[in-house]
């Protein structure tokens, strides 16, 4: 192993989380390795609500570690005030970063809405709601992926505001389509019996 990423200490204090920033930093030392100075920062999570009273800075050696407000953690953006805003916006830019590279299929009008559809529902939702099942979401952070999902809709249909189509109306044809494609499982299941 040449590296390790992704490393999370935990501490009660600020002297506790040095004491063991320290450690880290002699056992890797101890076989040939080094801690990242540049890459390496802290965030404080104050459960308590109280201001901490402590002043001391954290160090690795003689280098002071800056405190950020989130960082990206195991593919999760963390907050110090534990909020998921950030997480919820970074899975949304995470799916239209795959539409967009698919847009010239999705948006192709000679392409059947039944093979847009499946491509939408197996890698861009699939993509914007990875990790999101231990999410304590909020009805705002629904809303948010529930529009950029319906803005994708509109586009692989081809439609747009000016043709005054509501989005329940374009919601029920693509649950209409999911709906028949169960159906049509159903009966393929039934003939392997």
């Amino acid at each position: 192993m040449l590296f390790a990423d992704d490393v999370v200490l935990l501490g009660e204090s600020r002297e506790e989380l040095n004491g063991r920033l320290e450690t880290w930093r002699q056992a890797l030392e101890a076989y040939g390795f080094r801690l990242s100075r540049s890459k390496t920062e802290y965030m404080e999570r104050n459960f308590s609500k109280r201001r901490s009273g402590s002043t001391l800075e954290l160090k690795v050696g003689d280098h002071i570690i800056p405190q950020v407000t989130q960082f990206k953690c195991f593919g999760s953006i963390v907050q110090n005030d534990g909020e998921i805003e950030a997480d919820v916006n970074h899975h949304i830019q995470s799916g239209l970063l795959k539409w967009r590279i698919a847009s010239g299929v999705l948006c192709d009008k000679k392409v059947p809405f039944k093979l847009k559809g499946k491509f939408y529902r197996t890698t861009v939702r699939l993509t914007m709601l990875y990790g999101t099942k231990c999410w304590a979401v909020k009805s705002q952070h629904e809303s948010k992926v529930s529009v950029a999902e319906m803005r994708m809709l509109c586009w692989m249909s081809g439609k747009t505001r000016h043709d005054k189509i509501r989005n329940d109306t374009i919601r029920e044809r693509e649950r209409e389509r999911e709906r028949e494609r169960e159906r049509e499982r159903e009966r393929e299941w039934g003939y392997h019996l």
